[in-house]
């Protein structure tokens, strides 16, 4: 990227809605400063050259209509006795690489540290990132994406169809692999763990992985495939690559992290190990977006997961039990599936509250079938059992694709009727 101002040097940028009493000026030349090389007070060492070199610099300023309150509180602002107006806006500040370098935690503390703490601002969220592509590619970025992922599971042409292991927490590791096999003989394409399971004293990691695999292979060999199961390795890096190399040398396809928790470093080094894609569960996402003037939005978010390299990446649900809108979650999904620096796309997994009736609708605001769509309630309590539950959600999306009324498509299929009987006051 080059600057504006005739040098060269590359640089990444970062996009954030900021509030503050001081001008929008000052405030993004505030963040520029403090995430870069100077602070609040002049330093004698920010020579001109080092200011040339290492500042972040201001490249766009669009103001919004101003808040009376503040959307955070800070006692920065309480001690100054602001009176007047709170102003609001968009702000986008490049970085320079060198600041930075391959460095996936030192890129988080630079667009997403210390910002967070300082007092002038009322409010601030890192909106989104743009990386050249020179720069993204020294990071690992999804080794299976989208493509592999249809690979390793043996489906294509159509959405994958899966589901939780439920209840998250208290089956033993035979009631596990019963529950498995009861899935994969209803057709499912994809399980994977609950993110509360993985390694409990009631079903440890190593008697999970002993007891499920057989029944995958089981399965395997009827399908001419193995389905995929994404088993939660979630634990200390050594933790991970050793249970990630027992899933591999086991037969397995697909292994889940619950990448908040991991961190992005522990995640990143899974992925340089890693043989399997990789499933990211994002639970704890709401601690760090339900707030709209703190923390981040969900296309930063997964920017910095695919740099990581997740291969796969939760984005809630249509009509969920979650806080976030439809509006957001296809908004996820679309982000998951754009073009990032060279970056191949990585799978959006929609669930939560997911049943068949939801098919038409996702497909019509996304326009792919790019994508895993997992239902817990909507096909393990069909009313004719797994076997039509699953059914249902295929015949869904076979009618969403085609453009078809599901209520006429279901007329000649009793799963999918049933499952518009069943759960039609869900939509």
């Amino acid at each position: 990227m080059l600057r504006n101002d005739g040098g060269q040097r590359a640089e990444f940028t970062a996009r954030y809605f900021v509030e503050s009493p001081d001008p929008l000026q000052k405030v993004a030349e505030t963040i520029a400063g403090e995430q870069s090389s100077g602070t609040f007070l002049e330093l004698p060492g920010e020579t001109a050259e080092l200011k040339q070199r290492a500042r972040a610099r201001v490249t766009r300023i669009e103001p919004q209509a101003p808040a009376l309150e503040p959307g955070l509180h800070s006692a920065l602002v309480e001690r100054r006795g602001h009176h007047g107006v709170f102003h609001r806006g968009e702000i986008e500040i490049a970085f320079p690489v060198d600041n930075v370098g391959a460095n996936l935690p030192t890129l988080l503390a630079t667009v997403a540290g210390n910002l967070y703490e300082l007092g002038e601002l009322t409010g601030v969220r890192l909106l989104d990132l743009d990386l050249p592509e020179a720069y993204a590619k020294r990071f690992p970025g999804p080794r299976f994406a989208v493509a592999g992922t249809r690979a390793k599971a043996g489906v294509h042409g159509r959405p994958l169809i899966g589901t939780i292991i439920k209840p998250s927490i208290g089956l033993s590791a035979e009631q596990t692999a019963a529950l498995v096999d009861t899935l994969l003989a209803g057709g499912i394409d994809f399980l994977k763990d609950d993110e509360l399971t993985a390694d409990p004293v009631h079903a440890p990691f190593d008697q999970r992985l002993s007891a499920v695999m057989p029944v995958l292979h089981r399965h395997a060999d009827r399908l001419g495939r193995m389905p995929m199961y994404a088993i939660n390795i979630s634990g200390t890096v050594d933790e991970m690559l050793r249970r990630h190399d027992d899933v591999l040398r086991a037969g397995g396809t697909c292994v889940m992290a619950s990448i908040n928790w991991v961190g992005f470093a522990g995640l990143q080094h899974l992925r340089e190990h890693c043989e399997l894609p990789i499933h990211g569960h994002r639970n704890g996402w709401g601690a760090l977006s339900r707030h709209p003037g703190l923390g981040m939005s969900f296309p930063a978010y997964q920017k910095l997961w695919r740099l990581a390299g997740v291969d796969q990446l939760h984005v809630g649900g249509l009509r969920s039990k979650f806080s976030e809108p439809d509006a957001a979650v296809v908004e996820a999904a679309r982000a998951c599936l754009a073009p990032f620096a060279g970056s191949a796309p990585v799978m959006p997994v929609f669930s939560s509250g997911q049943w068949a009736g939801h098919a038409p609708a996702l497909y019509a605001a996304l326009g792919s079938i790019d994508l895993m769509h997992l239902a817990g309630g909507g096909i393990v309590s069909h009313p004719a059992g797994v076997a039509a539950g699953v059914a249902s959600m295929r015949e869904a999306w076979e009618a969403a694709t085609a453009g078809l009324p599901l209520a006429d498509y279901a007329a000649q299929r009793p799963a999918l009727r049933a499952a518009l009987e069943k759960f039609g006051s869900m939509v």
